[in-house]
């Protein structure tokens, strides 16, 4: 019996479970570059290192002795089909993909006609918990909320804990890391690297492509890590320059600082490249020997045990039928500048897309605050701007997007997710940024030419969905002073929100 594995490139650790199962001569290894998934129109810099690191991977498993076939065609069938004919392969062995959509898609594949052996499922293990260890959380509580699961899955894991309480005291240190920029706020230089000639050489074929599929982005410079061992650099790196000052200003937005203290290890995470446990006990044991703030080094952590994790698993838990969710009626199309990454007028947006165009990165308050929070006020569809933050964003994943994008960002799933919707005006990001400095709107406006889109859909926002929210624990405060808002100054500020081309909200 010829047995192949068939590692998907979200997968690219030797220990992830297929491979596990298996020892080298045992089975055949395949990758495969398909062109169709270049219809989607991914970023540039996403695509190259989703190939790269695959091409990498590849390259790590031959020299540890594995049987290694990489195949590149313009879809998965006509690379896969004839060359398992080819090699007389009778079992095809795959990790499961925490995508929903790239599983039904395997699936598909393996019921053509002409497809010649069977396809088994291996369950994934890139998770510390398993979609069902989190369904038997979530099916007691009446509320699903991170804060509780995080406390679970650092008593579970026996993180940050001194016995059965929280190391410091408290389980989290958010009100320590929320401070604003201060004047001339720099954060430490990141780890970047240069091609090697397997990146040059993804880079060239992307290039070739890049017209026929309208791909987004640059591909030049291209400086992420490639391979398990320029990631955990760049772990490394983080730790030594960049772990203590996390914490205060991981919220903060700087103009010409794209990175500040941010990790920049969520791509690597999400490939496979790092092991989210293994980066829990290295932050850890960095903690311990230098004495990092406990603000910062929890602050990290929470993002991986906590917000990882608890995403992942509402994912699953919730199903398909989620990513149709549309709780707002949110109806309208995704503007032009979006797509061209860039040409709003904002100083806030344009600098965002900007530099997501030249790095296919932004950091969570960027993405939260700026794109999504626009987003959700100007009614756009919740499916199209998930799909476009899955195609821009070097760490986007379909099961990263649903949940952060669809629910957490645009609230589209009426709470499910977060208690409340992430709706913030221009006062925000001229508090939490350097954005606002020689924008040609105006902050401090709330209707007129001059007035910030962010204020003006702001209230906007609030009028349309007043009723809905005149009683919610967390959002009757602004209800009350929409209430108090002259009615001939509302009605000017729903006529300029009106008059943005871009961003016609749904009728009320």
């Amino acid at each position: 019996m010829a047995i192949a594995i068939w590692v998907l490139n979200d997968q690219l650790h030797q220990a992830q479970a297929a491979l596990a199962s298996y020892e080298p001569g045992e089975a055949s290894v395949v990758f495969v570059e398909a062109e169709a998934l270049l219809r989607v129109r991914p970023h540039l810099q996403k695509q190259i290192l989703f190939w790269s690191a695959q091409r990498h991977f590849a390259a790590e498993l031959q020299t540890a002795g594995w049987d290694v076939h990489q195949l590149e065609a313009v879809s998965h069938a006509e690379a896969l089909i004839p060359w398992l004919k080819q090699q007389g392969i009778s079992r095809l062995v795959v990790m499961a993909p925490p995508d929903r959509p790239i599983r039904q898609a395997i699936e598909r594949l393996s019921q053509q006609p002409e497809w010649p052996c069977e396809l088994e499922w291996i369950d994934n293990n890139q998770f510390l918990w398993t979609a069902e260890e989190f369904s038997r959380w979530a099916g007691s509580k009446k509320q699903l909320r991170m804060e509780f699961f995080y406390r679970e899955g650092r008593r579970r894991f026996d993180v940050l804990m001194d016995g059965d309480q929280p190391q410091g005291g408290q389980w989290n240190f958010d009100q320590d890391n929320r401070k604003p920029p201060p004047k001339g706020l720099e954060g430490p230089e990141p780890l970047w690297f240069e091609p090697d000639a397997i990146t040059s050489a993804v880079i060239s074929k992307l290039n070739r492509l890049a017209e026929r599929y309208e791909l987004p982005g640059t591909s030049d410079p291209f400086r992420w890590g490639v391979s398990q061992q320029q990631a955990q650099e760049v772990l490394e790196h983080f730790i030594a320059t960049r772990l203590e000052g996390f914490g205060p200003y991981q919220d903060a937005m700087v103009s010409g600082q794209p990175t500040l203290w941010h990790a920049l290890i969520s791509p690597y995470i999400n490939l496979g490249l790092l092991q989210p446990l293994a980066v829990i006990r290295q932050l850890e044991h960095a903690g311990r020997e230098r004495e990092i703030p406990l603000a910062s080094l929890e602050g990290v952590i929470r993002q991986l045990l906590g917000w990882r994790e608890f995403t992942h698993g509402l994912y699953h838990h919730f199903g398909e039928d989620y990513s149709h969710s549309n709780a707002l009626e949110a109806l309208e199309p995704l503007p032009e500048f979006l797509h061209q990454l860039g040409g709003s007028g904002m100083g806030c947006v344009d600098t965002v897309l900007g530099e997501l165009k030249e790095r296919g990165y932004a950091h969570h308050i960027q993405r939260l605050m700026v794109l999504t929070n626009l987003g959700l006020m100007a009614g756009w569809n919740p499916q199209d701007l998930t799909s476009w933050f899955q195609a821009q964003f070097v760490d986007a994943h379909h099961w990263v997007m649903q949940t952060n994008v669809l629910g957490m960002g645009l609230w589209a799933d009426g709470g499910r997710l977060g208690s409340k919707p992430y709706a913030a005006s221009g006062r925000y990001i001229n508090k939490m940024s350097t954005y606002c400095k020689g924008c040609r709107f105006d902050q401090t406006k709330r209707s007129g030419p001059e007035a910030c889109p962010f204020n003006v859909l702001y209230w906007d926002f609030m009028a349309r969905h007043q009723e809905r929210f005149r009683n919610h624990p967390r959002m009757a405060l602004m209800i009350r002073q929409l209430d108090r808002i002259d009615p001939a100054e509302l009605e000017a500020i729903r006529s300029t929100a009106s008059g943005l081309e871009w961003a016609q909200p749904p009728a009320a």
